[in-house]
């Protein structure tokens, strides 16, 4: 087994027997997948781990997936969207603090908000020129995706949430599509975007065959960003009664993505350290390389119930940055306040 994780550092690529080999592997192997992936990190990006700031920038949301907490369905959710002033207000303190990259993150608006969202882009390029802008407010149309670009945005996180198309029908409504979801990470790349996808680990009616579907789809797509967490329930949902996804399973995705692609951006995800005490540390040493602390308004954090007991506090949010500090040089790390782009490194 451990030649499996041989190869796959050597040239970055399985087949899906391989795949599945590492995802059920036991636990001696998952040591060695780990440590292959947390010195192949430590080769391209040092032992600095790029922070962004996080601000959730809205619950409102005009889809209905079924896992979701902030679906238009559910009304035990106070709605709420920050203002400009509210959004620069968070960058203000960010910049202060020493972040470099804003990461916009929301539920999907209607699409008559796309010019104010625009403009809301230029206006944190017009102040934190020298930041990068992340994205992640779901499926537009290519033309607003291109204005979002031109505005200043340089990085788009689109989960594909899975490559299969009857598992994709079971966890949205029959309104969305997974061809949809494809089609605007294409547009995406197309506009020279930093492109971020992903999946949740362990979601309802997710197989081991799934799963390697998703990563022989990640392996040809060929992202920049990489985003994998959890399934955690919500109690609102349909999908509510579902299991917790895998952390161990998570970690194992981590590093295999790491091998796959030595030089891409991996957050140590919000929903890993909601489920595990150590969710964070244990991302960082399968191979991730990004958190990132949350920049919103402390009165806003619990209306993004996105799931059950999401963790937006100490550690997790920017004013806990000195706690982050402090666990990061536990294992001998440190935050690295660059912007972190994806680059080649030789």
């Amino acid at each position: 087994m451990k030649q499996l994780v041989d190869i796959l550092r050597l040239n970055h690529h399985l087949d899906s027997s391989g795949y599945a080999a590492l995802l059920t592997c036991d636990s001696v192997t998952e040591q060695y997948l780990h440590g292959q992936a947390q010195q192949v990190t430590q080769q391209v990006f040092g032992k600095g781990i790029f922070v962004r700031g996080l601000i959730e920038l809205t619950n409102v949301c005009q889809n209905d997936c079924l896992y979701c907490g902030i679906r238009k369905s559910n009304s035990n959710v106070e709605r709420y969207l920050l203002t400009t002033e509210q959004v620069l207000q968070c960058c203000r303190q960010g910049y202060e603090l020493g972040f470099r990259t804003f990461v916009l993150q929301g539920g999907e608006l209607p699409r008559d908000k796309a010019p104010w969202l625009i403009e809301l882009v230029s206006s944190i390029r017009h102040h934190y020129p020298d930041c990068a802008i992340t994205l992640s407010l779901g499926e537009w149309p290519r033309e607003v995706y291109q204005q979002m670009r031109e505005a200043g945005a340089d990085r788009y996180l689109l989960r594909h949430e899975t490559h299969n198309a009857e598992h994709y029908g079971k966890l949205h409504p029959a309104e969305m599509s997974l061809y949809n979801r494809l089609q605007c990470l294409k547009w995406l790349k197309e506009l020279g975007y930093q492109v971020g996808t992903g999946i949740m680990v362990g979601s309802p009616r997710q197989t081991l065959n799934n799963i390697v579907e998703d990563i022989e789809f990640i392996e040809q797509f060929e992202p920049e960003m990489i985003g994998l967490g959890p399934f955690i329930p919500q109690h609102a949902t349909p999908l509510s009664k579902y299991p917790v996804g895998s952390a161990d399973l998570t970690t194992k995705l981590y590093s295999i993505f790491r091998l796959m692609f030595p030089c891409s951006l991996i957050p140590s995800t919000t929903a890993l350290n909601t489920i595990h005490p150590r969710g964070r540390i244990l991302g960082i040493i399968a191979g991730a390389n990004v958190v990132m602390p949350n920049l919103s308004p402390a009165a806003i954090r619990p209306s993004y119930a996105l799931y059950d007991g999401k963790v937006s506090s100490n550690a997790e949010a920017a004013e806990g940055i000195n706690e982050l500090e402090t666990q990061l040089s536990s294992i001998g790390y440190h935050i690295n306040w660059d912007r972190g782009d994806y680059k080649i490194t030789n």
